[in-house]
Order: C-alpha cells, then sequence, then structure tokens
C-alpha cells in the first residue's frame, strides 16, 4: 500500500508530458509570432522611409531634374541620363514601383556630384562608422553596468554617480571630444589627433560618443537594479551565502536588465546621428564626412540613401532588443508578462 501510495504521490507531482509540450508549444508560439510582427513591422518602416524619400523628390519645390544635379552644371546629356536613369518620363506609379525595386535590390541611384554610384559611396564609408557606433555602445554598457552595480543602494556612492551622470548628460559629444583631444592627445600625447589607425584612434571619439549614452542607462538599469535586490528571490539568494557582488552580477542584472536594453535599443538612432558630428571633430572617414558633404552639395541621392540605411539600422536594432527582451523575460514568451509588475 505505501508502494502504491508514493507511486501516486509521483505520478500526481510530476506534471503530465502532454502539459509540457504544450507549454513549450505555446512558448514557441508566441516567440515566432512576436518575431513575425517585429519584421513585418521592420519592412513596414523601410517601406516608409523609401516612400518618404521618393514623395520629398517629387514634391520638392522646383524641377526634378535641377534637384538630383544639385550643385553640377546642367547639360543636355547629364539631364537625359537623370530621366533615363530615375524614369521620369514614365507615370509617376511606375517611377514610384521602380525606386522602391532599386531601393530593395542596394540600388540608390548615381550621384552625380562624385560620378559615383550611391551604393558605391556609401558601402565604402559605412565600415568606419559602424565601427564607431559599436565601439561607443560598448563603452556605453561597460560604464552602465558597472556604475549602476557598483552604485545601487549605496546612498553617497550613488550620490557621486547622479552627478557624474548628470555632467555626462548634458555635455555635447562634440565638447566632450573636443576636451578629451586637449587632453590625451595634445597635452599627454597618447592618443592620435586624427585619422582612423588602428585602435589607438577609435579610443576617444568612442569614449566622446559614449560616455553620456552610458549615464543615460546607468541611470535606468540602477532603478532596476535596486528594485530587484529588495525581490522575495534576492533574499533567498542571500540565504545561499552568497557574496553581494555575486548576487547583483549574477542574479540582479539579468531582472533589471530589460528596461535598460529597451532604452538602448531607443538610443542607438542617437549614436549614429552624433557619429556625423563626432566624425567631423576627430577627422574620421566615415558616413558622418559624407553626410555633410552631400548637404552641403546638395547631393540628394546620397542624402535619401542615408536616410534610408539610418530607418534600416533602427529595425536591425529594434529587432535585436526584442529578441533580446524575450531571452531575458520569459513570461514574455508566453505572453503571461503583459502587465504584470516584475
Amino acid at each position: 500500500m505505501a508502494s502504491v501510495g508514493g507511486a501516486a504521490t509521483a505520478e500526481t507531482a510530476a506534471p503530465p508530458r502532454a502539459v509540457v509540450s504544450d507549454t513549450r508549444f505555446d512558448a514557441g508560439r508566441e516567440i515566432g509570432k512576436r518575431v513575425l510582427l517585429r519584421v513585418l513591422s521592420g519592412l513596414g518602416v523601410l517601406w516608409g522611409a523609401a516612400t518618404l524619400a521618393f514623395v520629398s523628390v517629387r514634391l520638392a519645390p522646383g524641377d526634378t531634374v535641377d534637384l538630383l544635379v544639385g550643385e553640377q552644371r546642367r547639360t543636355p546629356e547629364l539631364e537625359a541620363a537623370i530621366r533615363a536613369e530615375w524614369g521620369l518620363d514614365s507615370p509617376v506609379v511606375v517611377q514610384y514601383l521602380r525606386y522602391l525595386w532599386d531601393c530593395a535590390h542596394g540600388d540608390f541611384g548615381r550621384s552625380y556630384i562624385l560620378q559615383r554610384p550611391v551604393s558605391e559611396i556609401i558601402g565604402s564609408q559605412a565600415a568606419p562608422t559602424l565601427e564607431l557606433t559599436a565601439a561607443a555602445l560598448l563603452v556605453a554598457l561597460i560604464f552602465a553596468v558597472v556604475v549602476a552595480t557598483i552604485t545601487a543602494h549605496r546612498r553617497r556612492s550613488r550620490a557621486l554617480a547622479n552627478a557624474v551622470e548628470l555632467t555626462l548628460v548634458s555635455t555635447p559629444p562634440f565638447w566632450l571630444g573636443i576636451v578629451l583631444l586637449s587632453v590625451f592627445s595634445f597635452q599627454l600625447k597618447i592618443f592620435p589627433v586624427a585619422g582612423n589607425k588602428g585602435l589607438a584612434s577609435l579610443v576617444l571619439p568612442a569614449l566622446a560618443l559614449g560616455l553620456s549614452l552610458g549615464a543615460v542607462i546607468a541611470q535606468v538599469l540602477r532603478d532596476g537594479l535596486e528594485r530587484a535586490l529588495e525581490e522575495p528571490f534576492a533574499v533567498t539568494v542571500k540565504s545561499w551565502s552568497v557574496s553581494e557582488t555575486a548576487l547583483r552580477l549574477r542574479h540582479g542584472l539579468r531582472h533589471a536588465a530589460l528596461p535598460a536594453v529597451t532604452l538602448t535599443g531607443w538610443l542607438v538612432g542617437g549614436l549614429l546621428g552624433g557619429a556625423v558630428i563626432t566624425e567631423e571633430v576627430f577627422g574620421r572617414p566615415g558616413l558622418g564626412r559624407v553626410t555633410v558633404d552631400a548637404v552641403l552639395a546638395q547631393d540628394l541621392p546620397v542624402v535619401l540613401a542615408v536616410a534610408i540605411l539610418s530607418a534600416l539600422v533602427y529595425v536591425v536594432t529594434s529587432t535585436v532588443v526584442d529578441l533580446l527582451g524575450l531571452w531575458l523575460d520569459p513570461r514574455l514568451r508566453t505572453g503571461s508578462g503583459r502587465g504584470e509588475p516584475r
């Protein structure tokens, strides 16, 4: 009888395999649905960016050929080439569909100022900008994690961190870059003044661009970490004789990271915008200089291509952030976390 009762108890305690399978199936279906919605919304954003670029050219005052020529001298041969390339003699609907088709295949036309395809110009300058953006994001994340972990629930260090973060957020990246150049390049001569030669030339631009972003993320991450350290699981982990540092890094950060990750995704677009000025300050090649030169020269095809590329970066970043949210919070995989307090 005892063995029968023990078997019955074990059978009752263990969840049926069908229930486990259904739970995993529901979680997988929820993840697939969210990924599909994210992809569709991303395609919608890219379509909107391309459509806005097309409409801005067609509705701008003046002749479309003059807009595309920019500062280049208009000749009959150049006008004929532009009309043939952009299909200006075709109906507007045909022009629009052709433009979308070309954008989908990475063909953004030709720069008549530089006499080169726009995709070639963007492709040759995108790598330094993406390199600077990635380095600045790494600086921001390291700064945010270190500061939030050290100062959470520590009054004096928290007050000092708030003052430093407020100063960094209030300081324009280009001004911080000038200060860093003055100290570490002109006076101490540790880092090169300008250019893009090796890792040393990337340090100061990444610091100038990433510290203000890291200050914003650190504030959100610290607030989340302080709330996480007050949760019941933190008391349980402490009872295991786990050190305070391990509690914060291994357990607290994952519970606190979701709002910070979401905020980081929104702020990455600001990194690309800040890279335009930062590249000018440090004399680096990249899309920043290309964009400034294109605007000054009224090189419209290049400006439109940069705008669409910015939309693509936003779509990719937001998709990655959404997938990271699914990994950080298992409740989002089943939809059970919506509207529930953490």
